[in-house]
């Protein structure tokens, strides 16, 4: 039980810097697209693993992770404290939501069911993909409308906006996802199935 809960905080750490150091080059690559923050990235891929191997709870807890460095390394764009915690601690970590079918994915995995798995990583990820894009959205809409073109709505501003990055980044990471566990399916599963709760 204690190396299962080293192991865990161990991959958490790892994941949650990956994590941050991808998106810490997209946002050096994009940040003339999307000026008021957002960029399309692959920094949803380790969260989502953590998200597939541990549950929700790893996932979320990941997603809490990269938001907090963010929001503690000065890269992130904040405006008004609850913005701040919405776009980055929000946000990021109801990505871990993805983790609602780690259990489903990793008993197909082990019996060998690839197009079940594959099925559940696209769901799953667009589920927690959906999340994320919704508090952005919300917060958009709330402290980002006076960016909005003239004449143009500032819900539909923030649909538009937050639309451009999290649709292409959201289909990047589960490719990827597929690609990786693809691999190397057995990393994937542990010893002790993992429940929902975990």
């Amino acid at each position: 039980m204690k190396q299962k809960q080293t192991l865990f905080l161990v991959e958490v750490a790892v994941f949650s810097a990956l994590a941050y150091l991808l998106d810490l080059f997209s946002g050096f690559l994009f940040s003339r697209i999307w000026p008021q923050g957002g960029s399309v990235s692959i920094a949803m891929v380790p969260v989502f693993l953590m998200a597939f191997r541990w549950g929700i709870k790893g996932g979320a807890i990941t997603g809490l992770l990269l938001g907090l460095l963010q929001f503690i390394l000065g890269f992130s764009q904040i405006f008004h404290p609850i913005q701040g915690i919405i776009d980055y601690l929000v946000a990021f970590t109801v990505l871990g939501f993805a983790g609602i079918f780690a259990r489903q994915i990793q008993e197909n995995i082990k019996s060998g069911n690839k197009k079940k798995w594959i099925g559940l990583i696209i769901v799953g990820t667009f589920i927690g993909s959906l999340l994320r894009f919704i508090a952005h959205f919300f917060s958009g809409w709330v402290f980002f409308g006076v960016w909005a073109p003239e004449g143009q709505p500032a819900w539909l501003y923030s649909l538009i906006y937050n639309g451009t990055y999290m649709i292409p980044s959201m289909i990047l990471s589960a490719i990827i996802i597929i690609l990786v566990i693809g691999y190397a399916p057995s990393r994937m599963v542990k010893s002790t199935l993992v429940t929902n709760k975990m």
